[in-house]
């Protein structure tokens, strides 16, 4: 699987099984590096049948039998238990875990208010954010610098900008604590989380009622701390979008709950996706100079500021693509799970009621039957004039209904900042140790590699 090419950088990845790993050492994978769980032949197959706690489970990898599941049929297919009960108490009821009408509602909601006309005002608020975290990380010349770090607090700053036009400095680290303790702790799977009913609860559920709590406290007082600004006539940010917004169907606006868990969800998924797509996509870049070089000559006399940031992005087609490689190699949400409500068939395979189907991009984005070279970053993949890859092959969002709606954002977001960062430094890696990916809630680094950033002259 590791086709290396002399073209193209091929990061290193973790080790892989051979075959089929037992209960036990699965359960222990999914706690510590979920990437691991897929034996060698998953990179093959279209459909893989695994055996889990007595149950088969179903990994999907043929385009049209996820296409089948995520779309023809997704009415047939819901989260599972294990879902809501980890991920409930820091996004709520929001969009992410809304079932049936309560999630029509609120999709229909949202739509407009994240529509793409917004892109020039997001932009904006993402470029006076990156201007001031290009100032502090100048004060780093030369010397090793967390980027994963600086990613994530730019990107959490992003967020309160573009979400409620406010500065971090009062509850960035609120924020930031309270969403690395349940990543580590609360959003980790345990065993009785996949054996028990939501209606049973376990230790570690009233733990997350506890963080619960605590997580609705802050949001609601950054709501009050944002309410409490001067009024404007024209929208400022998400929350005056959201706060406006009404259903097309019935007029019906978001009830205060329903606000703040909307504004949970964006925060939560919002920044650390994005996040995480800025670390992997400076550690490409590091790692591939030559395609370094590609975005430096693309953004070299480009103006990244917050008056003509929105009118750059179309010209700024090979660090996008470098964007997209970065989500192909390492996808944030790196598997998707449902449940089969009825029986049902897929490419040929019997789904009987009450079975697991999930769809893996960490996996699907490296099949060898979807992908040339599939181990090697190659962003030219994504270039307008290279053919392009099938729809349910390439999924960093999803697909079908329950897509991500921030997804426009979250890629201009991700554009703008590396391409303002390659304007201004040279990235380099400060030592030679191999940056690995970890699968638990999200794909990360396996340790914070230290970078090198020198100004460009």
């Amino acid at each position: 699987m590791n086709l290396h090419t002399p073209h193209h950088f091929v990061p290193p990845r973790p080790d892989i099984p051979v075959s089929e790993l037992g209960w036990y050492r699965t359960f222990a994978t999914l706690r510590t590096n979920a990437l691991q769980m897929w034996p060698q032949e998953a990179y093959d197959q279209d459909v893989l049948v695994q055996k889990f706690l007595g149950r088969r489970r179903f990994l999907l990898n043929a385009p049209d039998a996820i296409h089948h599941v995520l779309v023809d049929n997704a009415a047939n297919y819901t989260r599972t238990a294990a879902t809501y009960r980890i991920l409930g108490p820091i996004v709520g009821e929001g969009l992410l875990l809304s079932e049936g009408e309560e999630w029509r509602h609120q999709r229909r909601t949202i739509a407009p208010a994240l529509a793409p006309r917004i892109i020039p005002m997001l932009a904006s608020h993402v470029a006076g954010a990156t201007t001031a975290a290009v100032t502090r990380l100048a004060a780093t010349e030369g010397e090793p610098v967390d980027l994963l770090t600086a990613m994530q607090a730019l990107a959490l700053e992003i967020a309160a900008r573009s979400m409620f036009s406010l500065e971090i400095q009062r509850h960035g680290a609120a924020l930031r604590s309270m969403i690395v303790h349940f990543g580590m702790r609360l959003g980790r799977p345990y065993f009785l989380d996949m054996m028990l009913p939501l209606g049973i609860p376990t230790f570690h559920d009233i733990a997350r009622r506890k963080f619960r709590t605590e997580w609705i406290a802050l949001m609601d007082d950054i709501i009050e701390s944002r309410m409490r600004a001067p009024q404007s006539d024209r929208p400022r940010d998400l929350f005056d979008l959201l706060l406006a917004a009404r259903d097309p169907e019935t007029g019906a606006a978001f009830t205060r709950a329903q606000l703040r868990d909307q504004m949970a969800t964006m925060i939560v998924a919002g920044h650390e996706t994005t996040a995480l797509t800025l670390f992997w996509s400076l550690y490409l870049l590091a790692s591939a100079p030559l395609e370094q070089d590609g975005v430096l000559q693309e953004v070299r006399d480009l103006d990244l500021g917050p008056e003509l940031a929105v009118e750059a992005l179309p010209r700024l087609a090979f660090t996008r693509a470098v964007v997209d490689e970065a989500l192909r190699l390492y996808p944030p949400a790196f598997i998707i799970v449902r449940q089969a409500i009825n029986a049902d068939q897929v490419a040929g395979v019997a789904i009987p009621k009450g079975s697991m189907v999930s769809v893996a991009p960490w996996v699907l984005h490296r099949h060898v039957r979807l992908w040339k070279d599939p181990e090697a970053f190659n962003p030219s993949r994504f270039l307008a004039q290279s053919p392009k890859p099938h729809r349910f092959a390439y999924l960093p969002f999803g697909a079908g209904p329950r897509v991500c709606i921030g997804s426009q954002f979250a890629l201009a977001e991700a554009t703008l900042v590396l391409a303002t960062l390659i304007q201004r430094f040279e990235v380099t890696l400060a030592d030679d140790r191999p940056v690995l990916p970890v699968g638990v809630v999200t794909t990360q680094p396996d340790h914070p590699a230290p970078f090198r950033l020198r100004a460009r002259p």
